[in-house]
């Protein structure tokens, strides 16, 4: 019998592994939900990329963040967060300013017309993640946060803090061989 994933993709021969399967579950539902977010923001003339930066923004308050830790708190990660924080400048949502301790560091604040913009977003954004998790039950949808969890922590899951912490890249560090003794 074939799986739902299969017939969505057309696939006529099963999956090599259940963890083949499971991968292209995963990404594909992935896209279902990036393509429904983006439905939501894209009217609003910015990107689901842009909208997490701006989140990220707001967290950080009065303080600001510099552009690298900005880079490393992103849902997906983005190799041009320049360019996002270029965009979202030139729309007026936030604003940069050269650090005056180091001269190297660019400090980051979301703007007024940004904190407006999210304000404006919220309740379409929470609904339509209310409406695409719809069909788990409270109990499915911890335990499927549990299980993304571990997926993200991978085989070497007591790492990924410090990795995190030294890296700020947000990705479980690639397990070492390692010689027994």
């Amino acid at each position: 019998m074939r799986s739902a994933v299969q017939e969505e993709i057309q696939q006529r021969r099963p999956f090599s592994s259940p963890s083949e399967e499971a991968v292209v579950a995963l990404v594909r539902t992935a896209d279902f939900l990036r393509r429904a977010l983006t439905d939501v923001v894209e009217p609003q003339g910015i990107t689901l990329q842009q909208y997490n930066v701006l989140r990220i923004l707001r967290g950080a308050g009065t303080e600001g963040l510099p552009t690298l830790e900005i880079a490393g708190r992103m849902i997906e990660q983005a190799p041009g967060v320049t360019r996002l924080l270029d965009r979202l400048q030139a729309k007026g949502l936030v604003r940069r300013q050269r650090s005056a301790e180091d001269r190297r560091q660019i400090r980051c604040w979301i703007a007024p017309a940004g904190l407006d913009l999210l304000a404006r977003l919220q309740s379409a954004m929470q609904e339509g993640a209310r409406g695409f998790m719809a069909p788990l039950s409270e109990a499915d949808l911890a335990s499927f946060v549990r299980l993304l969890d571990a997926l993200r922590a991978g085989p070497s899951s007591p790492h990924l803090e410090s990795h995190v912490a030294v890296t700020g890249t947000g990705r479980a560090p690639v397990p070492q061989d390692k010689e027994m003794k």
